[in-house]
């Protein structure tokens, strides 16, 4: 792609410049390249997919079932096929391929370029940004659309240097891959890239040694492949279900039971949730009762439930109370379930044995193996499945100054502020897509890449069209924002776990709610009204 100075109009300056070319960012790409904006994706990675090329670990696939995991232009949807409800990072690396086919996104994109830091020249009202790959880049307009799981998390644990076999974060792993087979693994962390792994490592695995520090209440993803017939004769269903995520909290197309868990009958409860496990999926979680995720007692009633699902394929009753305990580790759903096929399985097998960290913390990593209070676990190959510094690490990792040139680390070192969950006071012209106070990880991701996306798209149509190039959020529109999240956490249970909603996983980052918990109906209405009387909020020059 040629997108020097030399080939750009305006003295080479971009109208927009997006930083992420995963859903959110080639949605933007389409959009405004639509719209006649100049655009240009810088990307990462060295394919097009954003987490999906970089998710390539054993088992690594969705947990947004079919059709829900795809863009919603019928020029698209027509012509895909998947092969399974919950497709893999294989699949996924397919589609993207094959929506650069029809759409032509390539050309705008530049691959393997990493932006490193970014600086707003209020004189000529652009911003300055630096890639790995030494030439600056300039744009009106900065789009950053990273993700919540852009920056991996690995814990200081002692002599992790000194570990002969081979170990890799799961967000790290080889492109050519790395073999399971008659492996000794040892995989750290109990989280979703974990229990993927523990699936494809169990049955080969020489022996797998699992170190858990929280159980993962883990629903079944009831995989199943879908053939092109049946797809093509669900079709007609689409334009429906598409429609219909707007209206949903998280972006689905789940309508729910309208009534609280114990506003019916026990029979009747029983069967909502055998009938929601049976459907598979986030259906357990999101869409059964409406207080789940509010009221204490009906929380306990999903969480009874699922424990006694779960403890009846474990054999091991002394494992089964590791993985499934009598008391719940937090609230049920106030941590991002993640779906398994054959995780809890895993456990009969001889090879694999559950260390609770908790009873025998990890003392170092040794040259052979993790070594505990209790023992040492020898280990070939080192698995850290330790999760992300989520949200805003993707962000934050990227040195982006304000005009007072503070870094946007900095700004946000006691807890985020953001106005809308768009953007930030001292950061004109920036943009952020699928980030902190939006619905990000509560949100199916490409219903927001489009819904959410679509705001940022009509703000920036909005501003040319008025000759506006300048805007920039108040710290009075950041209160208020603060202040509307805090108002409907305070209603949620999601406060009362230890989770990457809340920062909780990285040491020293502020406790805040970083989703925004109000539901992508809300949120979308709170933006239309902003829009509605010319972008309350932002100072706009």
């Amino acid at each position: 792609m040629a997108d020097d100075a030399t080939h750009l109009p305006n003295g080479g300056v971009l109208d927009v410049a997006v930083v992420g070319a995963g859903f959110a960012g080639l949605y933007q790409l389409h959009r405004l390249r639509q719209l006649g904006f100049r655009v240009r994706v810088l990307e990462a990675g060295s394919e097009l997919g954003g987490i999906w090329w970089w998710n390539c670990y054993p088992g690594a696939r969705v947990d947004s079932h079919a059709p829900l995991y795809e863009y919603a232009m019928e020029d698209l949807w027509q012509g895909w096929t998947w092969t399974e409800r919950f497709p893999s990072w294989k699949e996924l690396r397919a589609y993207f391929r094959y929506v650069d086919g029809k759409l032509g996104l390539s050309r705008d994109v530049r691959l393997d370029t990493r932006v490193t830091g970014a600086a707003f020249d209020e004189v000529r009202r652009v911003w300055v940004i630096e890639t790995d790959a030494g030439d600056p880049v300039r744009a009106r307009f900065l789009v950053l659309c990273t993700g919540f799981a852009a920056k991996a998390y690995v814990p200081k644990f002692e002599g992790l240097e000194t570990f002969a076999g081979e170990q890799t974060h799961t967000a790290h792993w080889p492109q050519g891959g790395i073999p399971l087979a008659g492996r000794r693994v040892a995989v750290i962390g109990t989280g979703a890239s974990a229990v993927q792994v523990v699936q494809e490592a169990a049955p080969v695995a020489e022996r797998l040694t699992v170190f858990q520090r929280t159980p993962n209440l883990a629903l079944p993803m009831q995989q199943k492949p879908l053939d092109p017939a049946g797809q093509a004769q669900a079709k007609a269903g689409y334009p429906a279900i598409y429609a219909r995520r707007a209206h949903n909290f998280g972006g689905y197309d789940y309508q729910g039971i309208g009534k609280g868990a114990f506003e019916v009958t026990d029979a009747e409860r029983r069967a909502v949730f055998e009938d929601r496990w049976a459907e598979g999926g986030f259906a357990f979680w999101a869409n059964t009762f409406n207080d789940i995720l509010r009221d204490e007692v009906s929380n306990r009633a999903a969480y009874d439930f699922w424990r006694e699902k779960v403890r009846a394929r474990i054999k091991d009753q002394a494992v089964a109370e590791k993985l499934a305990p009598a008391e719940p580790p937090h609230p049920f759903g106030a941590k991002r379930p993640s779906l398994e096929q054959t995780y809890y399985d895993a456990f009969n097998r001889p090879n694999v044995e559950l260390v609770e960290v908790n009873e025998t913390p990890i003392e170092r990593i040794t040259p052979t193996g993790v070594k505990t209070t209790a023992r040492e676990h020898d280990a070939d190959l080192l698995v850290l499945a330790t999760g992300f510094d989520a949200v805003t690490g993707g962000l934050t990792q990227i040195d982006i100054k304000s005009t007072r040139g503070q870094a946007l680390k900095d700004y946000w070192a006691d807890g985020v502020r953001t106005h809308l969950g768009l953007a930030a006071a001292g950061f004109p012209n920036l943009l952020v897509m699928y980030g902190p106070q939006s619905p990000a990880g509560f949100c199916n991701g490409p219903s927001a890449a489009e819904l959410q996306g679509e705001v940022i798209v009509g703000l920036l149509a909005w501003l040319r069209a008025r000759g506006v190039t300048r805007i920039e959020a108040t710290r009075a529109a950041e209160d208020a924002w603060n202040a509307h999240v805090e108002e409907a956490a305070a209603g949620t249970l999601f406060l009362k776990a230890n989770s990457w909603y809340l920062g909780a996983n990285i040491p020293g980052k502020p406790r805040q709610l970083l989703n925004y918990p109000g539901g992508l109906p809300l949120y979308l209405a709170k933006c239309a009204e902003c829009a509605a009387v010319g972008y309350a909020g932002f100072e706009l020059a």
